[in-house]
């Protein structure tokens, strides 16, 4: 009886360590215990997987990039937050406090669309930019603050690896404690700095399992066996933003021919989405591939905003006339190869090699052959652009 009893007390003392949160549903919980209060986030581990073994295997000390003398021990157990931001985030996970410590390792970044800094409480990584400077450090946002999103708001993907772009991997999100992550962000701090006066510390960071799917989740393994192929996995989701921007491109493509159907010209579209309303010169020659010709156009975005012309009446006709810039010589054609080396972009390149001397075009660039994921000045990432051009002469 005295063995069943002690049983009995084992068993439920154990129960009630998994139970501490009965109402909590099914899933795999970070429990953050501070000298400020607690919080929970649920972690999104059927969706970004790495990302969350790469956190749980650092706060339970299983983490396989630890060095030994750092496995077994719970990594994050009292670790500050060292960067706090009212109406922005509370950020942690730096052993050393100075916001440039990490666990010593770095590792690739793992996104999915259906994940935003779309609310307060959304847990994240963060990075020194780039996709592969991930580590130990982390976020947690205040405020909707979804330009840390890798992606844009049609879904398509950023180019995370271009410098000063944003791309941060959210893999939870706060289910209890909310108050607690405001009451951080609005600590007092250093003047000139983001680092509190007193220290805000991270007592336990405690990982809860509850169900037969999270209690399996083997954050060593899957990390081990994932993270090697998140590059192939990042490939994947470029291939699908393709994908996105061709579908819309397609429409704004049909949506070009029908607002410009009273221009004179005959209309030609290419198998990469370029479209032509072509006005042919018929005595036009041909210029050879050594030749350089001599191109005048203006840019237009896809709803008739003006950004760029070299000719005078373009400019003034839509209002945008520079005369300092006139009298810099801008208003006057470039020269360019008439072949593939044109430093242009590849829609505007590929209308210039099928237009013959004195010929005029009003052509639709698709963003993806436009400036892309980057954007370049005034036009922005993935912009379908429009392009009146002329080809003036041979050089």
């Amino acid at each position: 009886m005295k063995l069943l009893l002690i049983a009995l007390l084992v068993s439920m003392s154990n129960t009630s360590c998994q139970d501490k949160y009965p109402d909590l549903e099914d899933g795999l919980y970070a429990e953050f215990v501070t000298n400020k209060g607690t919080m929970v986030a649920k972690l999104f581990y059927d969706k970004v997987p790495v990302m969350v073994a790469n956190f749980v295997g650092l706060a339970e000390g299983t983490h396989p990039k630890l060095d030994d003398s750092l496995k077994g021990k719970p990594f994050y157990n009292g670790v500050t937050f060292h960067r706090v931001m009212d109406k922005f985030m509370i950020q942690g996970g730096d052993p050393t406090g100075t916001g440039t410590g990490s666990a010593g390792y770095k590792f690739f970044s793992e996104f999915d669309t259906d994940l935003s800094h779309d609310k307060a409480g959304i847990l994240s990584m963060a990075n020194s930019g780039g996709l592969d400077t991930n580590g130990s450090q982390f976020f947690i946002t205040e405020i909707p603050k979804q330009n840390l999103d890798a992606f844009y708001a049609d879904g398509s993907l950023k180019n995370c690896g271009a410098p000063r772009v944003s791309c941060h991997s959210v893999f939870g999100e706060l289910v209890k404690g909310i108050e607690v992550q405001d009451t951080i962000s609005n600590v007092k701090v250093t003047p000139g700095s983001n680092k509190p006066i007193e220290d805000v510390v991270i007592q336990q960071l405690n990982i809860i399992r509850k169900g037969k799917d999270a209690k399996a989740f083997d954050a060593a393994k899957v990390f081990t066996e994932q993270e090697p192929l998140l590059p192939q996995k990042l490939k994947e989701l470029e291939a699908k933003t393709q994908e996105i921007l061709k579908e819309k491109a397609k429409e704004a493509a049909n949506n070009f021919k029908k607002a410009n159907a009273d221009i004179p010209g005959e209309v030609k579209e290419f198998p990469t989405g370029l479209v032509m309303i072509l006005e042919a010169n018929p005595n036009g020659v041909t210029p050879k591939p050594s030749d350089q010709v001599l191109i005048d156009c203006t840019g237009l975005f896809e709803d008739g905003r003006f950004f760029f012309s070299t000719m005078e009446s373009d400019a003034k006709r839509y209002d945008q006339f520079n005369e300092d810039a006139a009298k810099q010589g801008a208003y006057q054609p470039f020269a360019m190869p008439y072949n593939e080396s044109a430093t242009l972009v590849p829609g505007f390149r590929e209308a210039m090699l099928n237009m013959n001397v004195g010929d005029k075009a009003r052509i639709f660039v698709p963003g993806y052959l436009g400036y892309g994921a980057s954007g370049r000045g005034p036009v922005p990432p993935n912009a379908n652009l429009i392009f009146d051009l002329v080809i003036v002469s041979i050089k």
